[in-house]
């Protein structure tokens, strides 16, 4: 008698012809089918379809045998790359129904239904559909549910499709053969020459004697098989911590149905994020259309989010920038709303008085950030994020507006320049200092006029200099060196960032004589 500890619920979907159903998808006709590979030095058949098959044609005949017997044969090359596109999509449509789908190559798929088949109304209702969308889109296929991976895959793949109950896994498995708990070959032939076919044959032999002679493997399979093992079942997609889904008795095409949704799901979702002290960072939106394809709607936030309406805005900007690339063909009859990434959530008191002058707006900025990355794109909106280091170039850095980071605060960075009588700097630098040319009344005293793409400037007034010292492992040139910075106003008004890069009292005589003297750059401006 079998003891499992397994309460999961494994749908095991086989898809014997999936290269034969690909090719019937493009090439409809009452003639044979065959895809063949090369084995060795001889071309095998790998996959037939059923015209073929009634035909007395089988897998592993070679080729120029099956051309012999049926020269109207229409004969494709394997690929393996067009199969396991198409079994990767089918997962993806097949998230409908679970989001813990794993990929079982080359032909199958293996579904924890656990605690999802009551949305159906029952596992027989959830295969019934499944199966009936199946054959709608030409796939020939067999499914088996049991409470474990190994059981529900011998049942869909030897002959014994249906409902197994958990703890009957013995007697499921034990008329089956050998191969059914997915040993290699060289396994199965080795306990074939003892005798040993079935699976019955072994479940009540000695452990040791087995695990001596056949290894360790056989007898784990078995246990696996029979829920005395757990076997976990990892899903080709993680899973979000957070997922509330909808499904429409009738399918919706318009965006306000779509959006209206979307609201309803927030709620919901609130309600989970709630409990869990959570708030969502990134959302995605899955919507399954009825011929089987499947829309991902992504949109992040910059802090933890749990507002339905403001979610909703979130998407209403997202749908607004795929525009006509969001095509919902013949309808959605599910659409899953799932907070892909979470944060713990941080209740903040944000004041009584909220419209006096000078309440904190980070809340609106965020809110504003948000739509706007929602609309242009993450990358496209940006803020500057000041950083811990004393050269300017490195001093500021940008990132995208909804990142998470721990970055050297700016009032930090302002209070250091402040105690230490530093003025401020642009808001905004070049990318690189340019070149300069100016003329200065004593060496180490700021410009008297200076030249600044063709254009010729007079200093009215300076401040500075502020002293930079370079770093050693990125002096590369002049402008790596030592530095003075000056802020300088022209007689139009117009305010510059500039630096002197080297000093006098460090040139040598032969820079002297060669007249290499510290030069003048443009960084910045102020507005």
């Amino acid at each position: 008698m079998s003891v499992s500890v397994s309460r999961q619920r494994i749908l095991s979907l086989w898809l014997a012809r999936l290269p034969t159903d690909r090719l019937a998808r493009s090439h409809r006709s009452a003639t044979p089918a065959v895809i063949y590979g090369k084995r060795g030095n001889a071309e095998l058949i790998v996959t037939l379809d059923e015209c073929a098959e009634k035909r007395g044609l089988h897998s592993g005949l070679t080729l120029a045998q099956a051309r012999a017997m049926h020269p109207n044969l229409v004969a494709i090359e394997e690929d393996a790359d067009a199969d396991e596109k198409l079994l990767d999509s089918i997962a993806d449509w097949s998230l409908r129904y679970t989001p813990l789908v794993a990929c079982d190559p080359p032909n199958g798929l293996l579904l924890d239904i656990t605690g999802c088949a009551h949305l159906y109304g029952g596992e027989d209702r959830l295969v019934a559909d499944l199966s009936e969308r199946l054959t709608q889109a030409g796939l020939v296929h067999e499914i088996a549910i049991a409470g474990t991976i190994g059981a529900a895959w011998a049942a869909a793949h030897f002959g014994k499709p249906g409902y197994h109950a958990n703890g009957r896994e013995l007697s499921l498995l034990a008329p089956l053969p050998l191969a059914a708990l997915r040993l290699d070959g060289h396994t199965v032939a080795s306990l074939g020459r003892v005798g040993l076919k079935r699976i019955g044959d072994i479940a009540g032999l000695p452990r040791a004697p087995l695990t001596a002679r056949f290894g360790a493997g056989l007898l784990r399979q078995l246990d696996r098989a029979l829920g005395r093992e757990l076997e976990p079942l990892t899903p080709r997609l993680p899973v979000a911590p957070y997922s509330v889904e909808q499904r429409f008795a009738e399918p919706i095409l318009l965006e306000a149905d779509i959006l209206s949704s979307v609201g309803r799901l927030a709620a919901r979702l609130k309600l989970t994020l709630e409990r869990q002290g959570d708030g969502a960072r990134q959302l995605e939106l899955t919507l399954f259309r009825t011929d089987g394809a499947i829309r991902r709607i992504s949109t992040g936030t910059s802090r933890p989010l749990r507002d339905p309406a403001e979610i909703r805005a979130l998407f209403v900007e997202r749908l607004a920038a795929l525009a006509d690339e969001f095509d919902p063909g013949f309808g959605f009859d599910v659409a899953r709303l799932a907070a892909v990434v979470a944060e713990p959530w941080h209740d903040e008191q944000s004041g009584l008085a909220v419209d006096a002058p000078g309440h904190d707006d980070n809340e609106a900025l965020a809110r504003l950030a948000d739509r706007l990355s929602a609309r242009l794109g993450t990358q496209r909106v940006r803020r500057l994020v000041a950083r811990d280091s004393h050269i300017p170039e490195l001093a500021v850095t940008a990132l995208p507006a909804q990142t998470v980071h721990n970055d050297v605060s700016w009032s930090a960075f302002r209070r250091h320049r402040a105690e230490h009588g530093l003025g401020p700097r642009p808001l905004r630098m070049l990318m690189r200092p340019e070149p300069i040319e100016a003329m200065a009344e004593v060496p180490d005293r700021p410009p008297l006029r200076f030249r600044w793409r063709r254009a010729l400037h007079e200093v009215a007034t300076a401040e500075g200099p502020e002293r930079i010292e370079g770093t050693w492992w990125t002096a590369t040139d002049a402008a790596d060196s030592a530095r003075d910075y000056f802020r300088v106003e022209d007689k139009n008004g117009l305010r510059f960032w500039l630096f002197r890069a080297g000093l006098y009292r460090n040139l040598s005589e032969d820079d002297w004589k060669e007249r290499r003297f510290p030069k003048w750059y443009m960084h910045g401006t102020f507005m």
